[in-house]
């Protein structure tokens, strides 16, 4: 990530009018549901939603973001809510492009709305045999199918079509993975694709 970019990121957490989720990804507490708790990877956390959902359902979570103001206002509120073990959360300040991942880590990685595409083999790499990646993410806009655009910021107010992911991109992908669960489809007018996948058991140390 550029310091142009980290900067952005850094000034718009700083904006107290700024929002983001405040509830946890639906796709990853389902997933929750029929995965025992272990250690978890947060990738692009943010104020920390996916983390404190983690933590309270028993994972040991690193939450990782390249905004220092980010996960002070994560920490801050996970320290706040009674019903969060924020001992369980490890808040760690680094750029994900050049974030060392240790293989076979993580029996769980969740990524919610973030371009990780150029880290993708790394990540999977961190997965443990048998652990769970769940990964959100926008999809092309209908026009980009006839068009190129390069823009930063596309006409809904999201990341532009550079940043997100073609039709089956994301598939093709983790075509390493068993997918227990693939779609596309439109969410409040944005088209979004979901993958939940499960690194093999045989896959090697």
């Amino acid at each position: 990530m550029t310091a142009d970019e980290r900067q952005r990121w850094e000034s718009r957490y700083e904006r107290t009018a700024f929002r983001s989720p405040e509830d946890p990804s639906p796709i990853l507490e389902a997933t929750l549901e029929s995965v025992e708790p272990g250690r978890a990877l947060d990738i692009a956390t943010g104020l920390g939603r996916n983390a404190r959902l983690l933590a309270d359902r028993g994972w040991t979570v690193d939450a990782i973001d390249i905004s220092r103001t980010a996960l002070e206002r994560g920490r801050s509120r996970s320290a706040r809510e009674q019903r969060s073990d924020s001992s369980s959360i490890n808040w760690i300040l680094a750029d994900v492009d050049t974030y060392c991942f240790r293989a076979s880590r993580y029996d769980l990685i969740t990524i919610s709305f973030f371009d990780a595409r150029t880290r993708l083999s790394a990540i999977l790499e961190a997965l443990a045999p048998g652990g769970v990646l769940v990964y959100e993410h926008y999809l092309h806009s209908i026009d980009a199918v006839c068009e190129d655009d390069s823009s930063n910021v596309d006409r809904k107010g999201g990341p532009s079509d550079q940043y997100r992911f073609a039709p089956n991109e994301l598939l093709e992908a983790c075509s390493s993975l068993r997918i227990r669960f693939y779609d596309e489809r439109p969410v409040r007018g944005e088209r979004r694709v979901v993958l939940v996948g499960e690194r093999l058991e045989s896959a090697s140390e």
